[in-house]
């Protein structure tokens, strides 16, 4: 097996009649997947999502993957295949399209809905191709063919992409639900077909690739539900991903059954579940849901709210009910069910949420104590079953953590993929597919880029280390006046602590240090206002650290007079 070696240069000028694959994100992480496919100097996208950010990234909204390596290349993108709706694979596009609106999105009905919403709020009006499972395209010299794979929302395809390099197939994400809620099938015979044909690098969700065994069907969660439905006293407040149409299905199944109303809560709820109606994805019985705002007029044992939330996302509707920050308050008899799996790095959070609302009385329903999840990533089982049917010249496993890509990569091999012919890559790194055989040849700028509000890239990881001394060790300011010619102490100094767990009267034990050596840096002839901060940033760090094993940001400041 391959993989990416720290001391990897720029990759060299792709060979003529050769395909380049370069990952700018979903490698080593879960999210923010894309994949820049070259061929002939031209350029088609697959997915452009976001990661979220977890407590090491203080402020960050977003995480955005690093388009610095096409930056210059904008006007040799073809189009950007879109696999399906959920944002880990369309959050990016709004922040790529504002530098190039015109670039094509290629999807399924449902995943260009969720995108064209999403970019109305943007201001941007895209230009998009709708394409259906067993369609075939030319996007520029990639000749696509989509491929309807079944996952945790509706119209989710794979793509192979035909060029006279060989045939890559990238599957998306899938699972291989039997028993589908929409009939939906993964679609094996097609994958056979294209096996048959040849696929000489296959691309594939590695998410689930430790899991054993295959992936229980979707429609198994809805006995759970409906014991529970018929076991709450008061309100049941549901929280799910705002795109897991099939989950909210499900949901609204029951609530019918028993005879409750569901209101939405959250605006990418409602936004997504009223186009997933629209476009008949999501049935809904005549009456069943309702206005938020008419919630007062019915009793608690006839509603159900559907919010965000899931992951313990701090501005979502859930985390703010748990904190007593929203219109909706917990009370003692409410009962909450989380519907997802815990995306790894979200635990601690999700629990504090749990927490927060076991503190308020409410009974919470979750994957530890409840089969309310199943996952909408392939197991090892299905992952084996679909090498034996793909049967690939070369393969890279995508989207996961580098424990479930190394997992993937044993699976492939163990279904006769040769050792020499399974690259495990990570983001940036560009793999060559040339005369049948795929390696690496070098690495692309692809560091996280980060949203912060407006600001999108001017958050560095500097910036968050400062953050995050800030958020664990709070700040301690010295403000001294000295004169410019002599660098003798004015006024000053006068220091100010926030956070640091330091009372101000403490402070009387380094003033004398600071005094001495400001004075010894006098009498050296050092009087820049540069200098003397550093100079007092050491001597007062050095005290707290000696004095309190604490060490705060510093913020020394000089004024020269």
């Amino acid at each position: 097996m391959s993989h990416p070696h720290p001391e990897l240069g720029p990759p060299p000028k792709l060979p003529e009649g050769g395909l380049r694959v370069t990952p700018l994100g979903g490698l080593g992480e879960i999210g923010r997947n894309m994949t820049v496919f070259e061929y002939g100097g031209r350029l088609l996208i697959v997915d452009c999502g976001v990661l979220f950010p977890e407590e090491e990234q203080p402020g960050i909204d977003l995480i955005l993957p690093d388009f610095t390596s096409i930056r210059d290349r904008l006007d040799d993108i073809d189009g950007i295949v879109l696999t399906h709706g959920h944002e880990d694979h369309i959050g990016g596009v709004p922040y790529l399209l504002r530098e190039k609106p015109d670039i094509p999105l290629i999807g399924s009905k449902l995943t260009l809905a969720l995108i064209e919403a999403k970019l109305q709020e943007h201001r941007i009006r895209p230009y998009t191709l709708e394409v259906e499972e067993g369609h075939r395209e030319r996007v520029g010299p990639f000749d696509c063919e989509f491929v309807p794979v079944n996952h945790s929302i509706p119209d989710a395809l794979a793509v192979a992409i035909r060029t006279p390099a060989g045939m890559v197939v990238h599957t998306g994400d899938f699972k291989m639900d039997q028993l589908p809620l929409d009939g939906r099938l993964t679609d094996l015979r097609a994958f056979s077909r294209l096996g048959e044909e040849g696929i000489d690098l296959l691309l594939s969700d590695s998410t689930n690739a430790e899991v054993p065994g295959f992936v229980p069907p979707e429609r198994e969660i809805s006995g759970v539900l409906r014991q529970v439905f018929s076991s709450a006293q008061k309100r049941i407040i549901v929280a799910s991903f705002a795109s897991h149409v099939h989950r909210i299905q499900q949901i609204l199944d029951a609530a019918h059954e028993h005879g409750r109303r569901v209101a939405f809560v959250g605006r990418s709820m409602v936004r997504n579940m009223g186009i997933a109606r629209d476009l008949g994805y999501l049935q809904v019985p005549g009456g069943l849901v309702v206005d938020v705002k008419t919630l007062d007029d019915l009793p608690d044992d006839e509603i159900v709210l559907v919010c965000t939330g899931s992951q313990g996302e701090p501005m979502a509707a859930l985390s703010r009910m748990a904190n007593r920050d929203h219109q909706i308050r917990i009370v003692q008899g409410d009962t909450v069910i989380l519907a997802s799996s815990l995306i790894p790095g979200n635990e601690n959070a999700v629990y504090r949420v749990i927490n927060g609302l076991t503190r308020w009385g409410a009974h919470v329903v979750h994957k530890g104590n409840a089969k309310v999840h199943v996952s909408g990533h392939a197991s090892a089982g299905e992952l084996l079953y679909f090498y034996n049917i793909c049967q690939p010249k070369n393969l890279m496993p995508v989207h996961g953590e580098w424990r479930h890509l190394r997992a993937n990569a044993e699976l492939g091999a163990k279904t006769g993929v040769p050792h020499d012919r399974i690259v495990i890559a990570e983001d940036g790194v560009a793999v060559d597919l040339v005369d049948g055989k795929a390696k690496i040849s070098g690495k692309v700028q692809a560091g996280y880029v980060y949203v912060d509000g407006l600001s999108v890239g001017d958050v560095t990881e500097t910036s968050l280390k400062d953050r995050r001394i800030l958020g664990d060790e709070g700040i301690i300011s010295v403000f001294i006046v000295v004169d410019s010619t002599t660098g003798k102490i004015v006024g000053g100094p006068h220091i100010h602590s926030r956070g640091s767990g330091i009372d101000d009267a403490s402070f009387a034990d380094v003033m004398p240090k600071i005094d001495e050596a400001l004075a010894r840096s006098a009498q050296d002839g050092v009087a820049e206002p540069h200098q003397l901060q550093q100079l007092v940033r050491r001597t007062v760090g050095k005290w707290v650290s000696d004095t309190f094993r604490r060490r705060p940001m510093i913020l020394p400041v000089v004024v020269e007079v």
